[in-house]
């Protein structure tokens, strides 16, 4: 409380020091301090304000003898009843912890400003009236000097403490750069020349409150107020500049009015230019969080048709195979006519066969995107290894010479070798090599199980079919070496020169 009650002090004393009215000052610091402290650490610490307005009075009443103390008093009423309204006006319109960076939480703090600085201007000019200081013609000037005086200090102060005491550092990194140092040096020269040219040059500050609003936002903006601010009520209380030249009433509105209108300009400019860099990453997170969901989606549909119609077409084709080689044992030799519908029925099923295939390769979760190498590294590290089964990967880390389409159906084959190892070898573990020569690419994926004869029918085992036919499409060698008790090789070879998109892809 101390601590505040010197802030408020200081400012009060700041604002006396540029006084240059009879009795009011132009713009009143201790507005903005006392609501910013209670806005930002609640309304207990009234006390604070409350023995800093008894040493400001008491200072007053000792240095001006024609001030009485019932009109210091009702001053003094007025003042703790405007930062204390003002404090709760702000937490109920704008809400706790703001940063100003909407058009709606400065339309808040303008409301609850002006609002609180309309009741000590009242009561402190009823006061007045009432101790003979000002004659009643003057009540309206000096109501309108003194609602203004305060209403300016706290659209400076106000927003320069919510931005840079309540998020101190989230405000230092948007002004730490070279542009934001360029930024406050020309706001100096351009304030001095706004206020102290002959001519009437007070609209060159607007150029660089722009600049602030755009590139660093509410922070930036109010730094740039305060400094311009400053300048121009210290260069009008040492008896210079443009608006020093007008009459004292005259003097008193102009500074009023355009640092009241160069503030809220800017502040409004800022909050407008946040919401809109706001909701384009707010639009940018919704498009990227529609396409993860419907890239997740599009995979389970490819997953479920891979895991149930892929695999019942596949089946298909063997029992018509299976059917067809039945008959011509049964037979001795086929019809024609049977041959021909059961051909029909095998064709049908290889061309329903493609295009699933086609169809999973490009939405389903076959892809290969960071290569070969990468997709059965996280394949076995995310599916395969939690079978009890430890397998190794190794192969370039450098691109292939195969197009994505052939690494796919590689890392099919890969896939139901080792899914064949989970079920059928009982090895504990396996080995996945790729190897690059020249333009021929070898896959070998080998277990020391219990391996089987490659050369006896293996009834229901599709697998073996499965990664036969993968082969086929893109042209490649796939040979099966295994033999009882000593493990089994699945090898492929692949020539980036015969390399091909699958059929219908």
């Amino acid at each position: 409380m101390l601590l505040l009650a010197a802030a408020y002090f200081g400012a009060a004393k700041l604002g006396q020091a540029l006084r240059y009215t009879a009795s009011v000052a132009a713009v009143w610091p201790p507005a903005g301090v006392g609501m910013s402290a209670l806005y930002l650490f609640g309304l207990r610490w009234w006390p604070g304000i409350f023995l800093s307005e008894c040493v400001v009075n008491l200072d007053l009443y000792l240095t001006s003898s024609n001030l009485p103390i019932g009109s210091l008093v009702g001053q003094q009423l007025g003042n703790m009843a405007e930062v204390i309204v003002g404090a709760w006006l702000l937490r109920r319109l704008i809400g706790p912890g703001a940063r100003l960076d909407r058009a709606s939480q400065v339309s808040g703090l303008m409301i609850a400003v002006g609002t609180a600085t309309a009741i000590s201007a009242t009561v402190g000019t009823l006061s007045f009236l009432a101790g003979d200081v000002i004659q009643f013609s003057a009540a309206p000037t000096f109501w309108r000097t003194w609602w203004l005086g305060d209403t300016t200090g706290a659209v400076v102060v106000l927003p320069l403490v919510l931005t840079w005491l309540g998020a101190p550092g989230a405000a230092w990194r948007r002004m730490r750069s070279a542009e934001g140092l360029l930024l406050l040096a020309s706001i100096v020269p351009l304030s001095v020349l706004a206020v102290t040219a002959r001519a009437p040059l007070t609209y060159l500050i607007f150029p660089a409150l722009i600049w602030a609003a755009f590139r660093f936002g509410p922070p930036g903006v109010t730094l740039a107020v305060a400094i311009n601010a400053g300048l121009t009520v210290g260069f009008t209380a040492d008896r210079l500049g443009a608006f020093f030249r007008q009459p004292i009433n005259n003097r008193t509105l102009s500074t009023q009015l355009y640092v009241l209108v160069s503030a809220l300009t800017a502040l409004f400019l800022s909050a407008v230019v946040s919401e809109r860099e706001r909701s384009a990453a707010e639009l940018a997170q919704s498009r990227r969080r529609e396409t993860e969901l419907a890239r997740a989606e599009r995979l389970r549909i490819a997953r479920d048709l891979h895991d149930s119609v892929s695999q019942a077409l596949f089946s298909s084709a063997l029992h018509t195979r299976a059917a067809q080689k039945a008959v011509e044992e049964v037979t001795g030799r086929q019809s024609s006519t049977l041959r021909e519908r059961l051909g029909a029925i095998a064709e049908l099923t290889k061309r329903a066969q493609r295009e699933m295939r086609r169809f999973i390769f490009e939405w389903g979760p076959e892809g290969v995107g960071d290569g070969l190498v990468p997709a059965l590294s996280h394949h076995v590290s995310t599916v395969v290894e939690g079978r009890d089964l430890v397998v190794d990967v190794k192969g370039p880390t450098d691109p292939l010479p195969l197009s994505k389409a052939t690494q796919t159906q590689l890392y099919g084959i890969a896939r139901e070798a080792l899914a064949n190892v989970a079920k059928h070898s009982r090895a504990g573990a396996a080995d996945v090599r790729v190897h690059v020569n020249g333009n021929m690419v070898t896959m070998e994926i080998s277990d020391g199980g219990c391996g089987f004869d490659p050369t006896l029918p293996h009834p229901g085992h599709y697998g073996l079919e499965s990664m036969q036919s993968r082969a086929r499409e893109i042209g490649a060698s796939l040979k099966f070496e295994s033999s009882p008790g000593d493990g089994t090789v699945v090898r492929v070879h692949v020539s980036a020169e015969a390399d091909r998109e699958p059929v219908g892809g």
